[in-house]
């Protein structure tokens, strides 16, 4: 009986919720996709084939229960699939909006393989949470019993926010810092709107401080306060800072007087839009350095924040946009869908091509590229073409080239802060803490530049290995030493 709604692949399309024309779209910041209705989403999530082996779980971060959610979702129960989906995820309508589903659950729905299209899992996990902060269904975060023991987290970003949040549950009193003036680290100020409005992330942040977790933002770990200072004023830490420094692009005329400004950094880019979209007073964006408007613009990468700028130099009204990328497309790491949207929106990608020098003129040297041997991740390694070298004009050049680990053991004071050759923080496997007592890593900082799903899973995972550690020093009686924390 239950399952007369599923299985409806075969006798019902695949239907994504209606994108706005490109351009219309072009002309905001707002997501490009509307809502499903009730019906259509119950109809989308019973298509699902309700897999013994479900490959949509298997192949997802936080390992969620896809295929029980779709059921409850096609049986109109949705306060029961937002329940569902809510177990094993602290951010599911964010997740629904930006995770690339063609690389991880959708891209490995039987039915996709089948060729009747996958089931249209992100669209239908964003409506069920939707649904349940429309109709009042996402509870507020309760603290446990208090614990008399405090956790300090570095970093507002989604590891830091679903530890903090698993960690107030526990009883812990949980006090985050951030060095930006808003929470959210990049989901408020990497991800443009188009693909995560703010209030989204505002109203997620805000449950988080009715919880009662203090939130110290504008605090910059090293200036404000050392890690030493930090670790006498909470019984443990996590640092979940995410990696923020932007690969360099080593080039002739790539940061001299050839340059002229012309070339900025891609998480520059989008903080100082991102920031603009909140009424905030940016000079650079003001003074037409990080504006696009009118100009011809040249973006180098082919991740998901290539895309992000692509776009974003789009709604900005510049006069053209190019994409340089020096592998093809099949070969590119960032989602198939968001270049499908930024071709829609005007965007032109010019596949295996590498910067070379920038002149004077405004010209961008660029370098025919081809696919060669792998390298060692497997991938065919992009080498110099010897049908040569193009000319671009470009009066403004977005590096969207991937992003380090800064120095956090310079930076936050703690020379001790064991760290990877590439500057991840080094972590036992194990417990995730780092070569400092009591202060656990997670996220990005550990594993590198990654997804918002994997953050949020670390988030998760850490904490349950800080309450372990943290009940365990409770018991042996641990002295209260740290400082009286004030919010």
């Amino acid at each position: 009986m239950a399952h007369d709604s599923m299985l409806k692949f075969v006798s019902r399309e695949q239907a994504y919720p209606a994108k706005r024309e490109p351009e219309m779209r072009a002309e905001d910041f707002r997501e490009i996709a509307e809502r499903y209705a009730v019906p259509t989403a119950e109809d989308q999530a019973g298509r699902c084939s309700q897999c013994g082996v479900p490959y949509c779980s298997v192949h997802c971060p936080l390992h969620n229960h896809i295929p029980d959610w779709l059921r409850l979702t096609a049986e109109g129960r949705l306060r029961e699939a937002y329940e569902l989906s809510n177990a094993t995820s602290t951010m599911p309508e964010i997740c629904g909006r930006i995770c690339p589903q063609d690389r991880l659950c959708e891209g490995n729905c039987v039915i996709e393989f089948t060729g009747h299209g996958a089931v249209t899992i992100g669209s239908v996990e964003k409506f069920i949470t939707d649904s349940a902060w429309d109709n009042g269904w996402v509870e507020p975060l309760v603290a446990g019993p208090a614990r008399g023991q405090s956790v300090g987290v570095i970093g507002a970003g989604p590891a830091g926010l679903t530890a903090a949040e698993y960690l107030r549950g526990q009883g812990y009193q949980v006090h985050v810092y951030d060095r930006h003036d808003r929470a959210g680290g990049l989901l408020t100020y990497g991800i443009p709107g188009f693909k995560l409005e703010k209030h989204i992330v505002t109203r997620r942040v805000d449950r988080l401080k009715a919880g009662g977790i203090v939130f110290h933002e504008g605090f910059a770990v090293g200036e404000d306060a050392k890690l030493d200072e930090l670790r006498r004023r909470h019984d443990a830490l996590l640092i979940a800072t995410g990696v923020y420094r932007a690969r360099a692009l080593d080039l002739p005329g790539s940061n001299g007087d050839a340059d002229q400004g012309r070339s900025v950094a891609a998480l520059d880019y989008l903080i100082a839009s991102n920031r603009k979209s909140f009424g905030d007073a940016v000079p650079a964006f003001d003074d037409g350095q990080l504006n696009a408007e009118g100009k011809h613009v040249v973006v180098i990468g082919g991740g998901d924040t290539a895309m992000d700028c692509v776009r974003t130099a789009i709604r900005q009204g510049a006069a053209s946009v190019k994409c340089l990328y020096r592998r093809d497309r099949a070969n590119m790491p960032g989602s198939q869908r968001e270049v499908g949207n930024a071709e829609e929106e005007g965007a032109e990608f010019v596949w295996l091509s590498a910067p070379a020098a920038f002149d004077e003129d405004g010209t961008v040297r660029a370098r025919k590229m081809r696919l060669g041997t792998p390298d060692a991740s497997g991938r065919r390694a992009p080498e110099p073409d010897p049908a040569g070298d193009f000319t671009l004009h470009a009066d403004l050049v977005i590096k969207a080239l991937g992003f380090d680990a800064e120095d956090l053991p310079a930076l936050f004071g703690a020379p001790e802060l064991g760290v990877s050759r590439w500057g991840t923080v080094l972590v036992d496997g194990k417990t995730l803490m780092t070569s400092l007592d009591g202060v656990f890593a997670a996220g990005d900082i550990v594993r590198g530049a990654s997804l918002v799903v994997w953050a949020i899973r670390d988030g998760r995972d850490v904490a349950g290995t800080m309450h372990k550690w943290l009940k365990a020093r409770a018991r042996a009686g641990a002295p209260a030493e740290r400082q009286l924390v004030t919010a």
